[in-house]
């Protein structure tokens, strides 16, 4: 059943009697057909009105002299009661849901939701992907040998555990992950965070520590596959980017610190913090050995003019990937030839594949909770956004979800074959898809290459400098500083030319304020504590925001029925004794006292735009402009309530427009419809106005002069005249013309709310 704003008609100015006008209380507002209704209202243009006595009420005016007008009205639909009980369940709509997609899910797409490498697989066209696969496959693969050995280092590992995390991963990722062009493996803001965490557990050199990393990747992968399972990802969106940026540029800080040992030559004390970093490099100074910082300041200058060139030059692109490798050459050969005794060298690496083996020491498991946590976190904001960006430029979509399966499997069957927490590289996935990667068979290319290595070069890498491998991490980690700014941006440009801070700066300050807390917070607290007061006061802005919602007082654009925000459009106008408010929020327990205290300020204050229509002593209707309001709960439902009793008491009404269902259900539901009246419920803020206008009109009409009747007379025939002119013109606007011929109006207040003829 739906309810409707009826007909009515004002008599004629000279048969019109005290209490013909009709109120939204009275009969003419009920029972009427459905199509649009026309209700005859005093023009905003009529001028010389006689007025009620002061003493009259806003539903009952008793206007005594008024010409005929007609205004249309579009009536808003009331959900009905059978309407509303009969929706479905909560419980029972999911349920429904679900059923309806497996009843509709074929066989092929169960398997590509299982098995995402079938997707290319079958479609896969050998001549055209077969070449570019296996060059990003070989480019990829020779840039991860001498970067996994770098990130072992960094994660407090043998190089050789960086390796084995550089193989069975990609192979598991491959069949699983849903992105072509990812590169998976060790990571060095991974590699800090393990060895943050296992530092402060056991020494590096203890075999425990190694056990728990390999348990820490288990992990990992378990707790990515639980919230992909139960699509739990979007939790992390409430790690803001602002957080995330500033963790990783202090974390660059960090790691560049703490290989400043294969540098310098002499110890450093490991830890997270840039104070006890400083104040080691410091007290060991007089240590410091000449040959190590000369070879490896020489070859991260060669690693960043090929990073460079790389970047900037289309021809040179290959010598991004070729870096890493041609530092590892470069080095090895240097101690081949010279062997250096001051300069360390990574020493003896097992030959072979990892054998089989179960994660053990699960009784350390509940000191590895947080930083699993904080592991995936970075997992779902670096490699899904990764993902996400190379799928978009290639042409595919791609499901979270299944991504963040495939990366937490890739994790548990990788800690079988003793690898640590492995995730989506920026850098590797950049080279790959530069390099023309098609499909997931690159991956299984550059695991092949890795197990190559493993099989038989595993013996060259005794060799190679410690200083060589610093080199490639700290060239590695610069770029992470103003990498964040955006990861879809990166991929396309393949470069960012401005500083994170900077950027932030210009575009919010509260963004900024909260990259300098998390970034301050990282570095002199730690990497846990820093993000998680990086987090915190994420959530409190959120809060703040949500608790503190933006709220707008609407005003008319002149010559149409359309209202906008009175201080972006200072051209708008309001119309004394109406407020017209909109709530850019959903309403909720939360902000309902803020927007209560800001209705009660309306009231005092209302603006300082342009004013028109009659001269009103005080507000007389508040227009709630609800479109965009997508929610409200019980507590903003009896704050409404409250505050509808509190106005009735000060003699002010209370207007709706435009709810969404949802919204009008609830109200419907509460009671709020009948307390507030179906009548002051309307489609449009300017339906409402028309409507809340005749009412101040009848309010401020004062009785007149009989002598003065037969002035009246004469002047009306002018007026009409002129008033038929107006009401063409703006049909011709609300019709829809392109260029309606706009009267110029010599008195505000004059111009008609709505055509005669609309």
């Amino acid at each position: 059943m739906w309810s409707h704003i009826g007909n009515a008609t004002i008599p004629p100015r000279h048969n019109l009697k005290k209490g013909d006008l009709p109120t939204p209380s009275s009969s003419f507002w009920s029972d009427a057909p459905p199509e649009r209704m026309e209700i005859t209202y005093a023009s905003s243009s009529s001028r010389d009105l006689p007025t009620i006595s002061a003493s009259s009420s806003l539903s009952s005016p008793s206007p005594s002299s008024m010409p005929n007008r007609t205004i249309k009205t579009i009536p808003l639909q009331h959900p009905s009661s059978t309407a509303s009980s009969s929706s479905t369940p909560f419980p029972g709509a999911i349920f429904a849901r679900w059923t309806a997609k497996i009843k509709r899910t074929a066989p092929t797409e169960w398997m590509d939701n299982f098995l995402p490498c079938c997707r290319w697989i079958r479609t896969y066209k050998w001549r055209e992907y077969s070449q570019p696969d296996l060059m990003a496959g070989l480019t990829v693969g020779i840039m991860l040998v001498p970067q996994a050995m770098s990130y072992a280092k960094l994660a407090g590992l043998h190089p050789i555990y960086g390796l084995y995390t550089g193989f069975i991963p990609i192979f598991v990722y491959a069949i699983f992950g849903s992105s072509r062009q990812l590169a998976v493996g060790p990571v060095a803001l991974v590699s800090l965070l393990v060895s943050n965490v296992l530092g402060g557990i056991v020494d590096s050199s203890d075999k425990l520590y190694t056990e728990l990393a390999i348990l820490l990747a288990f992990m990992v992968g378990i707790l990515e596959c639980v919230m992909a399972l139960l699509r739990l990802g979007w939790l992390i969106r409430f790690i803001s980017h602002s957080v995330i940026s500033g963790f990783t540029t202090a974390s660059a800080i960090v790691i560049a610190l703490s290989q400043a040992k294969y540098f310098l030559g002499y110890h450093i004390v490991r830890s997270s913090k840039i104070v006890p970093l400083i104040k080691s490099i410091i007290s060991g100074a007089h240590k410091f050995s000449w040959p190590p910082f000369v070879m490896g300041s020489c070859i991260l200058a060669i690693l960043l003019v090929m990073k460079h060139l790389g970047k900037s030059r289309k021809q040179f692109r290959f010598l991004r990937a070729a870096g890493p490798f041609t530092a590892v050459v470069l080095g090895t050969v240097f101690v081949k030839m010279f062997h250096p005794s001051s300069i360390s060298l990574v020493g003896e690496i097992p030959q072979g594949l990892p054998s089989f083996s179960i994660p053990k020491k699960f009784e350390y498991a509940k000191s590895l909770i947080p930083t699993a946590m904080l592991i995936t976190g970075v997992a779902i904001l670096e490699s899904v956004g990764i993902a996400k960006a190379l799928a978009a430029k290639n042409g595919y979509e791609l499901d979270s979800s299944q991504e963040l399966f495939g990366l937490g499997l890739a994790n548990v069957l990788g800690s079988f074959f003793s690898s640590y927490p492995s995730t989506g590289s920026f850098s590797r996935s950049a080279v790959n898809n530069e390099s023309g990667a098609k499909t997931g068979l690159s991956g299984i290319i550059a695991g092949i290459i890795m197990g190559c290595s493993l099989l038989f070069l595993t013996p060259l890498f005794k060799y190679i400098p410690q200083c060589a491998l610093a080199a490639i991490v700290i060239s590695a980690v610069m770029g992470l500083v103003s990498m964040l700014k955006s990861q879809a941006e990166e991929l396309a440009t393949d470069s960012v030319d401005y500083d994170e801070a900077i950027f932030l700066w210009r575009v919010d300050k509260k963004d900024f304020v909260l990259w300098i807390i998390t970034s301050t917070t990282t570095l002199f607290l730690g990497i846990e504590i820093g993000v998680l007061i990086g987090v915190g006061v994420s959530l409190a802005f959120v809060i703040h925001e949500s608790a503190n919602p933006h709220i707008a007082i609407l005003g008319r654009l002149p010559g149409t029925t359309v209202y906008r925000n009175i201080q972006q459009y200072p051209e708008s106008y309001t119309y004394n004794g109406i407020v017209i408010v909109r709530i850019d929020a959903p309403i909720y327990f939360a902000n309902i006292s803020f927007i209560k205290d800001r209705l009660r300020e309306y009231e005092v204050d209302v603006d300082k735009s342009a004013r028109r229509g009659p001269e009103v002593e005080r507000i007389h209707f508040v227009i709630l402009e609800m479109s965009p309001i997508t929610y409200i709960d019980s507590s903003a439902v009896q704050a409404l309530k409250d505050l509808h009793q509190e106005y009735k008491s000060r003699d002010i009404q209370i207007c709706i427009s435009n709810p969404n269902r949802d919204v009008l259900l609830t109200l419907t539901k509460a009671g709020i419809v009948e307390l507030i009246g179906k009548e002051w419920y309307f489609v449009r803020v300017h339906d409402a106005v028309q409507v809340c206008l005749q009412h101040v009109q009848s309010l401020n009409q004062t009785p007149k002069n009989p002598d003065s009747f037969a002035e009246d007379k004469s002047s009306l025939f002018r007026r009409l005249s002129k008033q038929r002119e107006e009401d063409s013109s703006i049909a011709e606007l609300e019709s829809g013309d392109k260029n309606p011929s706009v009267p110029e109006f010599t008195e505000p207040h004059l111009e008609p709310l709505l055509s005669r003829k609309s």
